[in-house]
């Protein structure tokens, strides 16, 4: 059951960004520093990863709050 109206719950959906979050720039400068190099938000890969590293073969998908 969802405690939110319609109206309510479209605003807080519509404020989530797909990509740039604050989580995910830490960790991508600090991946960056350390000497990683990455493609972000890469879309040739399937799923949308948030950082990838091809000749690795991994994809990084960064999840969290603000």
């Amino acid at each position: 059951m969802d405690k939110l109206t319609t109206e309510q719950r479209r605003k807080n959906m519509q404020a989530v960004k797909s990509q740039g979050s604050k989580i995910e720039m830490t960790l991508a400068k600090s991946l960056w520093s350390l000497g990683y190099r990455y493609r972000k938000n890469n879309k040739t890969v399937y799923g949308k990863p948030d950082l990838t590293f091809k000749s690795l073969k991994i994809a990084i998908f960064v999840d969290g709050e603000n």
